[in-house]
């Protein structure tokens, strides 16, 4: 999802709790990802790898000037012939502690295993975050957690007055977001409010011209 369609679909949910939400969230992302900290590690689950939220980092960290944001993927099935970006095994977590920080991205409860590594990041000083539907362990693990689950959704719908149908609109498509929207919308809140107050600060017209760029490329192949 590019720029402009995340300005759209703020647009659309203009009214509900996501803007400000994500925008929340990625304002815990920014804070905890420090310069020349230990950096940000994301993992998903077994069934679920976040590359696309990677990517959309990778891209952000570039356009904001802040490269911390960009994150190391780490997977639970590495192969002999992946490069090096993509060759993070669980093992990495282990060794994750203070000044670190961790991005859970679970649609689903996770297994044992990786609970048990995020709780031992945890209590070595690691910063966790989640991003989820709601699973009490995993958002008893977290420092911040963004929670999409069927409840919340149901109570936004719920508010909404029929009789309005601009309200109405808003809620209905505030009852059909999903992780993966989600997550578009809080990559794109950690870039945009980061951008360097230095002389070397993008201008706008630089920034309109890169996601230009971005609009008009291919994919990358990298993820």
């Amino acid at each position: 999802m590019d720029a402009v369609r995340v300005a759209l679909l703020r647009e659309v949910l203009a009214g509900t709790q996501w803007p400000a939400a994500t925008r929340r969230f990625a304002a815990s992302l920014r804070s905890s990802v420090v310069p020349h900290g230990g950096g940000l590690l994301l993992v998903g689950t077994r069934a679920y790898e976040p590359w696309h939220l990677a990517a959309h980092l990778v891209d952000e960290a570039a356009w904001s000037g802040r490269p911390e944001l960009a994150p190391l993927l780490v997977r639970h099935r590495v192969r002999p012939a992946d490069p090096a970006h993509l060759a993070v095994g669980l093992g990495r977590l282990e060794g994750a502690g203070r000044g670190e920080t961790l991005l859970l991205v679970a649609p689903e409860r996770p297994d044992g295993g990786l609970l048990e590594r995020v709780h031992g990041a945890r209590r070595a000083g690691a910063t966790v975050l989640s991003l989820g539907t709601g699973d009490p362990e995993v958002v008893g693990l977290a420092h911040d957690a963004l929670t999409i689950t069927p409840a919340v959704l149901e109570e936004e719908a719920d508010e909404a007055d029929e009789r309005d149908e601009a309200v109405a609109g808003r809620h209905e498509a505030a009852s059909g977001i999903d992780l993966d929207m989600v997550q578009h919308l809080v990559s794109a809140a950690a870039g945009e409010n980061s951008l360097p107050t230095t002389r070397g600060r993008l201008r706008f017209r630089d920034r309109l011209s890169r996601l230009a760029d971005q609009l008009t490329s291919p994919p990358p192949g990298r993820w």
